[in-house]
Protein backbone atom coordinates (compact mmCIF):
# COMPACT_ATOMS: atom_id res chain seq x y z
CA UNK A 1 0.00 0.00 0.00
CA UNK A 2 2.79 2.60 0.74
CA UNK A 3 4.18 2.70 -2.74
CA UNK A 4 1.14 3.09 -4.40
CA UNK A 5 0.85 6.62 -1.75
CA UNK A 6 4.29 7.92 -3.55
CA UNK A 7 2.84 7.02 -6.82
CA UNK A 8 -0.43 9.04 -6.58
CA UNK A 9 1.61 12.14 -5.93
CA UNK A 10 4.40 11.51 -8.45
CA UNK A 11 2.19 11.12 -11.02
CA UNK A 12 -0.02 14.44 -10.62
CA UNK A 13 3.70 16.32 -11.36
CA UNK A 14 4.97 13.99 -13.87
CA UNK A 15 1.84 14.08 -15.82
CA UNK A 16 0.88 17.56 -16.28
CA UNK A 17 4.88 18.22 -16.49
CA UNK A 18 4.62 15.45 -19.86
CA UNK A 19 1.80 16.94 -21.53
CA UNK A 20 3.98 20.26 -21.49
CA UNK A 21 6.52 18.85 -23.03
CA UNK A 22 4.55 17.23 -25.87
CA UNK A 23 2.85 20.07 -26.35
CA UNK A 24 5.99 22.30 -26.63
CA UNK A 25 7.40 19.52 -29.39
CA UNK A 26 4.01 19.75 -30.91
CA UNK A 27 4.59 23.31 -30.89
CA UNK A 28 7.97 22.90 -32.38
CA UNK A 29 7.19 20.13 -35.24
CA UNK A 30 4.22 22.31 -36.30
CA UNK A 31 5.86 25.66 -36.55
CA UNK A 32 8.61 24.15 -38.04
CA UNK A 33 6.54 22.33 -41.07
CA UNK A 34 4.44 25.79 -42.06
CA UNK A 35 7.97 27.82 -42.05
CA UNK A 36 9.69 24.77 -44.41
CA UNK A 37 6.20 24.63 -46.43
CA UNK A 38 6.16 28.42 -46.81
CA UNK A 39 9.69 29.79 -46.75
CA UNK A 40 12.61 27.72 -49.15
CA UNK A 41 14.87 29.29 -46.58
CA UNK A 42 13.74 27.16 -43.79
CA UNK A 43 14.30 22.92 -43.44
CA UNK A 44 12.33 21.58 -41.43
CA UNK A 45 14.97 19.51 -39.76
CA UNK A 46 17.32 21.99 -38.91
CA UNK A 47 14.78 24.15 -37.42
CA UNK A 48 12.86 21.36 -35.35
CA UNK A 49 16.57 20.33 -34.12
CA UNK A 50 17.45 24.00 -33.65
CA UNK A 51 14.69 25.05 -31.21
CA UNK A 52 14.35 21.77 -29.82
CA UNK A 53 17.91 21.71 -28.53
CA UNK A 54 17.60 25.02 -26.83
CA UNK A 55 17.08 25.81 -23.34
CA UNK A 56 13.76 26.06 -22.25
CA UNK A 57 11.85 24.90 -25.53
CA UNK A 58 10.39 22.39 -23.84
CA UNK A 59 8.02 23.95 -22.00
CA UNK A 60 7.29 26.85 -24.20
CA UNK A 61 4.84 29.36 -25.92
CA UNK A 62 4.78 30.92 -29.40
CA UNK A 63 6.12 34.45 -27.54
CA UNK A 64 8.51 31.89 -26.23
CA UNK A 65 9.61 30.60 -29.71
CA UNK A 66 10.28 34.19 -30.82
CA UNK A 67 12.67 34.88 -27.28
CA UNK A 68 14.17 31.63 -28.24
CA UNK A 69 14.96 31.80 -31.66
CA UNK A 70 16.47 35.29 -31.66
CA UNK A 71 18.53 33.65 -28.63
CA UNK A 72 19.85 31.03 -30.94
CA UNK A 73 21.02 33.81 -33.54
CA UNK A 74 23.01 35.53 -30.74
CA UNK A 75 24.44 32.81 -29.53
CA UNK A 76 25.33 31.64 -33.43
CA UNK A 77 26.77 35.05 -34.17
CA UNK A 78 29.03 35.63 -31.39
CA UNK A 79 30.29 31.95 -31.71
CA UNK A 80 30.68 32.57 -35.32
CA UNK A 81 32.55 35.88 -34.18
CA UNK A 82 35.03 34.28 -31.82
CA UNK A 83 35.67 31.48 -34.76
CA UNK A 84 36.54 34.34 -37.45
CA UNK A 85 39.08 35.78 -35.18
CA UNK A 86 40.60 32.02 -34.29
CA UNK A 87 40.80 31.43 -38.12
CA UNK A 88 42.83 34.79 -38.85
CA UNK A 89 45.08 34.76 -35.52
CA UNK A 90 46.48 30.77 -36.12
CA UNK A 91 46.07 30.52 -39.86
CA UNK A 92 48.31 31.62 -42.94
CA UNK A 93 45.88 32.31 -45.21
CA UNK A 94 46.35 33.87 -48.99
CA UNK A 95 46.12 37.95 -48.44
CA UNK A 96 42.51 37.48 -50.56
CA UNK A 97 41.25 35.04 -48.06
CA UNK A 98 42.38 37.04 -44.48
CA UNK A 99 41.06 40.36 -46.00
CA UNK A 100 37.54 38.21 -46.71
CA UNK A 101 37.84 37.00 -43.34
CA UNK A 102 38.41 40.54 -42.20
CA UNK A 103 35.55 41.70 -43.73
CA UNK A 104 33.19 38.77 -42.32
CA UNK A 105 34.72 39.66 -39.04
CA UNK A 106 33.50 43.66 -39.46
CA UNK A 107 30.19 41.91 -40.46
CA UNK A 108 29.63 39.53 -37.32
CA UNK A 109 30.67 42.32 -35.07
CA UNK A 110 27.96 44.44 -36.28
CA UNK A 111 25.72 41.77 -36.31
CA UNK A 112 26.14 41.29 -32.53
CA UNK A 113 24.41 44.45 -31.94
CA UNK A 114 21.89 44.41 -34.23
CA UNK A 115 20.77 40.85 -32.40
CA UNK A 116 20.95 42.50 -29.24
CA UNK A 117 18.65 45.32 -30.39
CA UNK A 118 16.18 43.08 -32.02
CA UNK A 119 16.56 41.26 -28.98
CA UNK A 120 15.27 44.87 -27.01
CA UNK A 121 12.72 45.72 -29.94
CA UNK A 122 11.18 42.02 -29.76
CA UNK A 123 10.98 42.38 -25.91
CA UNK A 124 8.76 45.72 -26.28
CA UNK A 125 6.58 44.60 -29.13
CA UNK A 126 8.44 46.35 -31.76
CA UNK A 127 8.52 43.60 -34.55
CA UNK A 128 9.08 45.71 -37.86
CA UNK A 129 12.09 47.05 -35.79
CA UNK A 130 13.33 43.72 -34.67
CA UNK A 131 12.51 42.36 -38.07
CA UNK A 132 14.90 45.30 -39.89
CA UNK A 133 17.94 44.05 -37.10
CA UNK A 134 17.65 40.31 -37.83
CA UNK A 135 16.90 41.10 -41.61
CA UNK A 136 20.40 42.75 -41.48
CA UNK A 137 22.46 39.76 -39.47
CA UNK A 138 20.60 37.69 -42.45
CA UNK A 139 22.24 39.81 -44.58
CA UNK A 140 25.49 40.24 -43.13
CA UNK A 141 25.84 36.13 -43.56
CA UNK A 142 24.86 36.40 -47.16
CA UNK A 143 27.36 39.13 -47.48
CA UNK A 144 30.57 37.24 -45.90
CA UNK A 145 29.70 34.38 -48.27
CA UNK A 146 29.16 35.93 -51.41
CA UNK A 147 32.81 37.70 -50.61
CA UNK A 148 34.27 34.42 -50.66
CA UNK A 149 32.87 33.96 -54.11
CA UNK A 150 33.87 36.65 -55.97
CA UNK A 151 37.60 35.07 -56.92
CA UNK A 152 37.08 31.89 -58.61
CA UNK A 153 39.05 28.41 -56.82
CA UNK A 154 38.21 30.56 -53.39
CA UNK A 155 36.64 27.76 -50.67
CA UNK A 156 35.16 29.50 -48.27
CA UNK A 157 35.86 28.44 -44.72
CA UNK A 158 32.26 29.97 -43.06
CA UNK A 159 29.85 28.39 -45.14
CA UNK A 160 28.27 25.95 -43.02
CA UNK A 161 28.16 28.82 -39.89
CA UNK A 162 27.07 31.39 -42.67
CA UNK A 163 24.19 28.88 -43.50
CA UNK A 164 23.49 28.42 -40.17
CA UNK A 165 23.30 32.16 -39.91
CA UNK A 166 20.96 32.20 -42.53
CA UNK A 167 18.26 29.82 -41.43
CA UNK A 168 18.44 30.70 -37.79
CA UNK A 169 17.66 34.66 -39.03
CA UNK A 170 14.70 32.72 -41.31
CA UNK A 171 13.48 30.96 -38.31
CA UNK A 172 13.22 33.82 -36.26
CA UNK A 173 12.05 36.45 -38.94
CA UNK A 174 9.34 33.63 -38.88
CA UNK A 175 8.13 33.19 -35.73
CA UNK A 176 8.60 36.93 -35.07
CA UNK A 177 5.75 37.11 -37.94
CA UNK A 178 3.70 34.54 -36.11
CA UNK A 179 3.71 36.38 -32.69
CA UNK A 180 2.95 39.72 -34.89
CA UNK A 181 -0.36 38.61 -36.35
CA UNK A 182 -1.24 36.67 -34.02
CA UNK A 183 -1.00 33.61 -36.19
CA UNK A 184 0.35 31.11 -33.97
Amino acid sequence: MKSYSYFIPLSLFIIPFLITITQAQDLINSTCKTFSQTDPNIDYNFCTTSLQAAFGSHCTTVDGLGKISLRLVHDNVTDTKCYIKHLIRKGKWDPYIRQCLGDCLQLFSDATASVDEAIKYYDAKKFDDANVQISSVMDGATTCEDGFKERRGIVSPLTKRNDNVFQLTAVALSVMHMVQTGSG
